[in-house]
């Protein structure tokens, strides 16, 4: 047991709002993230959540490194389109906390997570444990998705696999987007030791959709060990352009041609490759009109605000810029030829300007040296600190920008609503504002341009 006291005298009543238990959940343990099951059982299994998911629902549990948000959401989409009562569990939230507890599409109110609250903190004190923000919110979650009595649970890792709290619910589907390097401390320095961790996800005789060409030895071991089936991009699925409006999807008993969707084509042929290996009845019909209304906020989030273009990404490793240049390369040449024909346009060739941020316990040197070297007209970065304990200090982003870009295009600001102020007024209708680096990057830049289309 923690030696932080299990009740706080400052516990919410019954009539607390939604802000003031949020922050008394990140008061009560004494480690924001304390990764392993042994705490968390006991009151999960207080609550009932483990047995009613094994009992009444389809579980998907999607692990990774990158993609893990766009994988779920399509899948999630797609079932709810099939007609069934879908659950989707994400992490982080950018604007609202609402946003990652979503039943058939839509956020749940702040009266159904203060109840859930409620019922969490009174079992783990019946169980006289305490729970981290993280475990405790999720446990809500879950409960959340057991009392509205949902179809099919889609449920995102929030933290490696092996010991995240998602852990608890038995999937019957498991996905692992990719692996990469992130989350050192917590997960290894090394792919083989980030793979086992992710593949701690897998059960006894269930598929798993793994979405890298290249799989570490480790999470064949845990493929091997469960025997599992396993359906590897590249190997037992693949998908490939057409043209702007559609792409094509291949695996051993279909190929068909489908609608583009708004989100990456390597996450949506994961989630629909995950889809079709369920006994689930998803038919085509679904799957097109999933596609054609699936979005998630942040993740190569194209929008027209105030006159401007923006672009919004979470990228926040090396391999979610290798991500996020994929698909900004054709976007800005398509940019590019529309912008020359548009009304306004001029002598002035059109640029990129980028608002950036991250938290110090990511490469951010990786980070900018692939975004520098990526051939793309970065005329001027905007950078500030995050309201966020493990924010990079400007001054330290600022110190790494330099050893790749001239001093005069680093313009620094105190706070991230300052940044995207000042980005917006020193770029022109024609120009790109590409915002990127950290969740919270594109939440804070999101609320101070009152953006909240993220329903």
């Amino acid at each position: 047991m923690s030696d932080t006291s299990l009740a706080n005298p400052n516990s919410p009543n019954d009539n607390a709002s939604l802000t003031e238990w949020l922050d008394y959940m990140q008061q009560i343990h004494v480690s924001a993230i304390d990764m392993g099951l042994s705490r968390v059982l006991p009151v999960a299994e207080a609550l009932g959540v483990v047995q009613s998911a094994k009992d009444d629902a389809y579980v998907f549990t999607v692990a990774g490194t990158n993609g893990k948000g766009s994988t779920t959401a399509v899948i999630a989409q797609m079932c709810q389109a099939a007609g069934y009562k879908t659950a989707l569990y994400q992490s982080p939230h950018l604007s609202v906390f609402n946003e990652r507890v979503r039943i058939n599409g839509e956020m749940v109110s702040d009266q159904v997570l203060i109840a859930a609250f409620s019922k969490v903190e009174a079992a783990r004190l019946q169980c006289e444990l305490t729970l981290s923000f993280f475990e405790m919110t999720t446990l809500a979650a879950l409960l959340i998705f057991a009392e509205a009595d949902c179809d099919v649970w889609v449920l995102e890792v929030g933290l490696g696999g092996r010991l995240d709290v998602v852990n608890i619910i038995d999937p019957d589907m498991a996905v692992i987007t990719n692996i990469a390097i992130d989350h050192v401390d917590w997960l290894g320095d090394n792919v083989e030791d980030i793979g086992a961790e992710k593949a701690g996800i897998l059960r006894d005789d269930i598929s798993l959709i793994y979405g890298a060409i290249e799989m570490p030895n480790s999470v064949q071991l845990a493929i091997d060990k469960h025997q599992a089936n396993c359906y590897q991009v590249g190997q037992d699925f693949s998908h490939r352009d057409i043209d702007a409006a559609t792409w094509q999807y291949s695996n051993a008993a279909v190929t068909m041609q489908l609608p583009r969707p708004a989100l990456s084509l390597t996450n949506t042929a994961n989630a629909l490759s995950a889809v079709l290996a369920s006994p689930l009845n998803v038919d085509t019909h679904a799957i097109e009109a999933a596609l054609q209304t699936v979005k998630l906020a942040g993740r190569f989030d194209y929008r027209e605000i105030d006159n401007r273009h923006w672009l919004f990404d979470v990228a926040h490793n090396e391999q979610g810029v290798e991500f996020l240049l994929a698909q900004l390369l054709p976007l800005w040449q398509q940019h590019v030829a529309d912008q020359n024909t548009a009304e306004h346009a001029d002598s002035t060739p059109a640029t990129i300007k980028m608002l950036f941020s991250m938290l110090a316990d990511k490469d951010i040197e990786k980070v900018v040296q692939r975004l520098t070297e990526a051939g793309l007209p970065i005329s001027e970065w905007f950078i500030a600190e995050i309201d966020y304990p493990r924010a990079a200090s400007t001054e330290h982003l600022q110190g790494i920008l330099v050893n790749h870009v001239d001093d005069a295009q680093v313009h620094e600001f105190e706070r991230l609503q300052a940044a995207t102020y000042a980005v917006r007024a020193a770029s022109r209708p024609q120009d790109l504002i590409v915002v990127c680096g950290s969740f919270h990057t594109i939440g804070e830049a999101l609320s101070a341009l009152d953006a909240d289309n993220l329903s």
